[in-house]
């Protein structure tokens, strides 16, 4: 498989970029958005402990559960149609959420915005593929892209925080219907259809397998981030492997499978996966303990610590434009090594990271880290999409985005038993169990207290919370380090984005 180079976008596939990273924005926004917005939910509709974490949690574990299928759907009835689909599921589905009158109904609103959310991410990105036929602005268009989700997740916080200093929580959920209702409109107006030849409607045993795979593997990973080991996050963890295994054997048996688990075998599409997995574990984790830092150490206020973050967005979008530019002279694997490398400096100051007066080394290295693994999100996610056959854009646009998911999923729950176990051990033995148990539990332990006893409580546990995520980012250096390995190890063959065709077939695999 070949693209032609000279086969370049305009005006109209430009345009079209510009609606399809509305919709990828808003989607990794939607994840983060309500975070400022739970006390208010609890004061309002009085949920159980249970239920107020489904609301947050629903959302992300529907859309993970659900994008492997959507993706080859897409592939299959037209990437466009199902985008549109999803936006207007997840448009109304947002209405419903914004103004829901207790906590049952406002998860099932959450999840409804899930399988919008499933619907609409691989379509943007496997329509950017099909838009861009050109080499070089493909690899621009993805690089936006990918930088385009960094940003919904950076400035979630950040719009949360705005929207609740003037509404209501519910105006958190409100923001998507202006967005999905453009892109209903426009998305027909500017971006292609695409319907791969010669295909028919997917095996719905393989979508009911992909499911059972998926959704309890997610969610045995978001528990073990949230209880730590456990029956229940074992159990369903094991449950997902059994039936991916089940999954995989059947699509080796279709003629036309769901997924083609061939695609694994290429060093290029499997290699790009395992870099941008270990680099979202490393980076999901320190992201939380980063945020709780900023509040629960430093004591800024929600908004604020937003916009501590958004500098760094704003980094990590100019990056993310730039690094396919350098890739057109500098073979891929390279720019990847050395963004890892400006990530792990980044990941070496947090290590020096102090309780009292270390907010500046902590903002210097998450401002080292979080540009440098723009890279790997830019180009792995380029050399994924590129290593499918056109046809199955939609099914590698959705294992990049499981892959994302599940790496972020993975860090909360790597680092974050990591930090937990470090405060532990910190902790003197005589404090009370509330505070021994968590940072924000001795913060509401000391409350009562004098200001004495108070600070005698809240030093020890501050000073116990910084020593985990010293830990913890020794851990994902090493991770980064790792990913940059691989990276020069398996992805060294893939030549410069400029390089002509015929010296580029590696990176395409054939269809089997």
């Amino acid at each position: 498989m070949s693209v032609d180079v000279g086969d370049r976008a305009g005006t109209r596939e430009w345009l079209g970029l510009a609606v399809l990273l509305l919709p990828t924005a808003l989607l990794f926004l939607a994840m983060t958005v309500l975070f400022l917005a739970t006390p208010h939910i609890a004061a309002d509709l009085r949920p159980t402990s249970d239920q107020l974490l489904w609301v947050n949690d629903v959302y992300g574990f529907v859309m993970a559960g659900l994008l492997v299928a959507m993706g080859t759907v897409g592939d299959r009835v037209g990437r466009r149609r199902v985008l549109l689909f999803g936006a207007a599921t997840f448009g109304v589905a947002s209405v419903l959420a914004a103004f829901a009158p207790n906590a049952e109904l406002l998860i099932g609103a959450r999840a409804l915005m899930g399988v919008g959310a499933a619907a609409v991410m691989p379509s943007t990105l496997s329509l950017v593929s099909t838009m861009f036929r050109d080499a070089r602005q493909r690899a621009t268009a993805i690089g936006l892209w990918a930088a385009s989700v960094s940003v919904g997740v950076a400035v979630g916080p950040l719009v949360g925080g705005l929207l609740l200093e003037s509404f209501w929580w519910g105006a958190a959920l409100l923001i998507g219907v202006p967005v999905m209702a453009l892109v209903v409109v426009v998305a027909p107006l500017s971006v292609p259809e695409y319907r791969a030849p010669g295909t028919g409607l997917p095996d719905l045993a393989s979508v009911l397998l992909s499911m059972a795979a998926l959704l309890p593997f997610v969610y045995g990973i978001k528990d073990f981030s949230k209880s730590g080991l456990s029956v229940t996050s074992v159990v369903t963890v094991v449950v997902g492997v059994v039936f991916a295994v089940l999954f995989a054997r059947r699509q080796l048996r279709l003629d036309n499978p769901l997924l083609d688990v061939r695609l694994f075998a290429n060093r290029t599409f499997s290699g790009a996966l395992g870099v941008f997995l270990l680099s979202a574990i490393a980076l999901g984790g320190i992201y939380l303990l980063f945020t709780q830092y900023l509040q629960l150490v430093a004591g800024l206020s929600p908004l604020a610590a937003g916009l501590w973050i958004l500098p760094a967005a704003l980094a990590l979008v100019a990056v993310s434009t730039l690094s396919p530019i350098l890739a057109r002279r500098v073979r891929p694997a390279y720019v990847v090594a050395g963004g890892a490398v400006l990530s792990i400096a980044g990941y070496v100051v947090l290590t020096q990271v102090d309780s009292v007066g270390g907010l500046p080394l902590l903002i210097t290295g998450f401002y080292l880290l979080y540009p440098g693994i723009a890279p790997t999100m830019a180009l792995t996610t380029t050399l994924v999409i590129t290593a499918a056959p056109p046809e199955k854009a939609g099914a590698a646009s959705a294992v990049n985005t499981t892959a994302s998911d599940l790496g972020v999923s993975l860090g909360i729950a790597l680092m974050g038993s990591i930090g937990t176990a470090v405060y532990h051990a910190a902790m003197p033995g005589d404090v009370p169990a509330e505070a021994a148990d968590s940072l924000s539990g001795a913060l509401a332990a000391a409350e009562g207290l004098s200001s004495d006893a108070a600070r005698a409580l809240v030093e020890p546990a501050r000073a116990a919370f910084t020593s985990g995520l010293n830990i913890a980012a020794v851990v994902a250096a090493a991770l980064v380090a790792g990913a940059a390995l691989l990276a020069l190890s398996v992805l060294r063959r893939v030549p410069p984005t400029a390089a002509p065709v015929v010296e580029r077939e590696d990176v395409a695999i054939v269809n089997a």
